[in-house]
């Protein structure tokens, strides 16, 4: 994958910050084609398109047809970066909604995602049950409103930004900008 393709080359660290992608989003989740209403949106080839860049990136991607709140996953992944081995959860949160279309807003599906990678499940409910982490989401959010971040994935580096699936050369280039900073 890119990132960890520029990992190795320019020895950085990845840091993962919340966005609030479809914060209105209700625990049940909605149809892609409810939540895409009246944008004019050809949902099989925006499907399409999202399954060539993954396939490019060897990501799993499956036939997605709903969309759920992601906040509580964010809390989750919050609280799972302060446990060893807790970085694994972008990638156990990414299979599990994009390849198997998991409801990230329900928290036993949380927890049982948080045991697989060998963090205690009954801690993840209960850090998720009292919103524990959730000072630290609304925090991300609140930097992603002030840099002017409108979509995901967005990468920054020190005062330079580039939103979307970009080519490797791209992020190249503004990782090596930095260094001149």
């Amino acid at each position: 994958m890119r990132v960890e393709k520029l990992q190795a080359a320019f020895d950085i660290d990845v840091v993962f910050r919340q966005f609030p992608l479809h914060p209105e989003t209700p625990e049940a989740g909605l149809s892609l084609e409810e939540l895409f209403a009246g944008r004019n949106i050809d949902i099989p080839a925006a499907q399409a398109r999202m399954t060539q860049l993954m396939a490019e990136e060897g990501l799993p991607y499956g036939e997605r047809t709903m969309t759920y709140n992601s906040r509580l996953a964010q809390e989750l992944a919050k609280w799972a970066e302060t446990q060893p081995n807790g970085k694994q959860i972008h990638d156990a949160l990414f299979h599990a909604y994009f390849a198997d279309g998991v409801n990230l807003a329900k928290i036993d599906n949380l927890a049982a995602i948080a045991e697989r990678l060998g963090l205690p499940a009954t801690k993840a409910e209960r850090v998720l049950a009292e919103r524990q982490f959730s000072d630290a989401v609304d925090a991300d959010w609140q930097r992603s409103r002030e840099l002017g971040i409108t979509g995901v994935p967005t990468f920054v580096v020190g005062n330079r930004g580039l939103v979307g699936a970009q080519p490797y050369e791209q992020l190249e280039a503004l990782v090596a900008s930095a260094d001149g900073d």
